[in-house]
């Protein structure tokens, strides 16, 4: 309390009641930004193609799912790698453009996989987060899981950051 019977350094309404206020606003953010990132995606048609479905976005994060198909198989029926590349590719992006400001074009340069365990199909779960994100680079990892949420595979990737540049001419 201060003199004149005030409190310091306080806001109105219990710590629980601001806690949950910011959950609230935060699950709002999160939701809005799922929804414009879906919205975004669905212009993508190599996104489409490949199947890979947003299921989640929040600041520095990204959750990517697929659900395997046959067409998404080589030849000893396990998963192409190169479409858990692509997974993990397009998780990390996601990822890594909600941290940079509206405008700035993301290219990945460099991108290192590692495939732990094959992948037999179903629902595989890609897993980005923004391990740190500076004014021309941005570094993101990505966990790949299978249908039954073993860790498949891990990748490493860094973007390159283009303010105010076309990728296209």
């Amino acid at each position: 309390m201060t003199q004149g019977g005030g409190t310091l350094g306080r806001t109105s309404g219990s710590p629980r009641k601001r806690v949950a206020g910011m959950k609230s606003k935060l699950s709002q953010e999160t939701s809005e930004l799922t929804a414009a990132t879906r919205r975004h995606l669905k212009k993508s048609r190599a996104i489409t193609m490949l199947g890979f479905d947003l299921e989640a976005v929040s600041r520095g994060r990204a959750i990517l799912r697929l659900d395997a198909r046959p067409r998404h198989k080589q030849l000893n029926n396990a998963v192409h790698g190169g479409i858990l590349a692509a997974l993990a590719d397009t998780a990390g992006a996601i990822a890594a453009y909600t941290t940079v400001p509206a405008g700035v074009a993301l290219a990945t340069i460099e991108m290192k996989i590692n495939y732990l365990e094959a992948v037999a199909g179903g629902r595989i779960r890609a897993e980005a987060t923004v391990l740190r994100a500076g004014r021309n680079f941005v570094v993101t990892e990505c966990e790949i899981f299978d249908s039954k949420g073993m860790l498949a595979a891990k990748a490493l990737l860094t973007f390159g950051a283009a303010g105010g540049h076309l990728l296209q001419r």
